[in-house]
């Protein structure tokens, strides 16, 4: 069999502009701020990944995350003879294992930089033998239906969104929450949208032990579906605690980034759905990983994405979209409904109802525009 190195590497930290802010309790952003990595094989095919590095989620910055991806990951990717690609997700395990991550001093893990080189590499290697990514990943199903997300913003604002998403037809959204007239956005929402669609409410670790559980009373009424990472990130004992008095089942997001973590939440009964994000999780063999311990657990599933996303990670969330067992919500592919400009030349985003297709090309299924990368890159590496 044969094999392949990868000879050059280059890394772009872009700033792509939103069309609009997308503000949660933690941050308020206007930009995307992805790392993208782009691999080049000694027979020339060019592979594209992607890295969301957030501090409050696996405690990376894009400073770090870059200096990991270069000094680190880069200098044993180089090393490496790939094996030629095999339609078996023992392939994609054995080329995600030979990307290194590491704890640091305030870093859980550096799952986004493990990430982007893994989406890297799945692309190019894939591509070189004319290889789709749902040769590994068969699709389960041909269409994905995907959430939209109110971020936290006036109740005005908040009712305008939500009519406007049922009118695409949106059987799923998200509503970020901040302590500040929870109740009133939510029950305007709910009258907004009438009693069909499915409404659930992420913290993002805003509230302490105490609030959450009174947050989870209040809107219990309103036929909340699930409550997402309402408190910060906490013991398995705490989350079981939270689960067991608090009316709406409990999503955990900033609490699950390893697979310690997983097996931990668990252990201890700790919550109702974990809500996946590739990059989060240090790539899909990983999050896929964890998701298997979760099925067998009974714990249900979200797949979720980092705002800001472009077009590399959408296509990865897309494919195990459609791979995965039982997925509840998706989340993601927002394409230029988000950034004011989209980095595949293949719109990535879901149409009315949420809906969105399979990707068939090879690799994750996109063509990248480096002209795009070139516009909106505020730091480059090459390697």
């Amino acid at each position: 069999m044969s094999s392949m190195k990868i000879i050059e590497a280059t890394i772009f930290a872009l700033k792509i502009p939103f069309t609009e802010s997308f503000s949660h309790s933690l941050k308020s952003r206007t930009y995307s701020d992805s790392i993208v990595v782009k691999l080049k094989a000694t027979d020339g095919t060019i592979g594209y990944g992607e890295a969301i590095a957030r501090p409050y989620v696996t405690g990376e910055t894009v400073e770090s995350c870059l200096d990991f991806m270069v000094s680190t990951i880069w200098e044993k990717v180089k090393q490496i003879d790939y094996p030629e690609p095999e339609a078996d997700i023992s392939w994609l395990y054995n080329i995600s294992d030979t990307i290194p991550t590491a704890e640091s001093k305030g870093v859980i893990a550096f799952n986004a930089a493990k990430a982007g080189f893994e989406l890297a590499l799945l692309d190019c290697l894939l591509k070189s033998r004319k290889l789709s990514l749902a040769a590994i990943l068969p699709p389960k199903r041909n269409t994905v239906i995907y959430s939209g997300a109110i971020t936290s913003s006036s109740i005005e604002k908040a009712v305008k969104n939500a009519k406007s998403f049922k009118l695409f037809g949106l059987q799923h959204i998200k509503v970020k929450i901040t302590g500040e007239d929870d109740f009133a956005r939510l029950d305007a929402i709910r009258q907004a949208v009438g009693q069909e669609t499915s409404l659930r409410i992420d913290g993002n670790g805003i509230y302490d032990f105490d609030a959450a559980v009174n947050i989870c009373h209040e809107l219990a009424q309103l036929k909340i579906d699930s409550a997402e990472q309402l408190i910060g990130r906490s013991t398995p004992e705490t989350w079981a605690k939270l689960k067991e008095l608090a009316p709406i089942p409990q999503m955990v997001d900033e609490s699950l980034v390893t697979i310690e973590d997983a097996k931990a939440l668990i252990a201890a009964n700790s919550c109702d759905f974990f809500n996946l994000r590739i990059s989060k999780c240090g790539g899909i063999a990983q999050t896929i990983r964890i998701a298997q311990l979760a099925q067998t657990a009974g714990v249900k599933l979200q797949l979720g994405c980092q705002v800001g996303e472009t077009a590399i990670l959408s296509a990865a969330g897309r494919h195990l979209a459609t791979w995965l067992e039982d997925v509840t919500f998706v989340e993601g592919s927002y394409g230029n409904l988000l950034l004011s400009e989209d980095i595949s030349i293949e719109s990535i985003r879901f149409g009315n109802g949420g809906k969105a297709g399979l990707l068939r090309q090879s690799g994750l299924g996109i063509e990248v525009k480096d002209e795009v990368l070139e516009k909106y890159a505020v730091q480059r590496y090459h390697c």
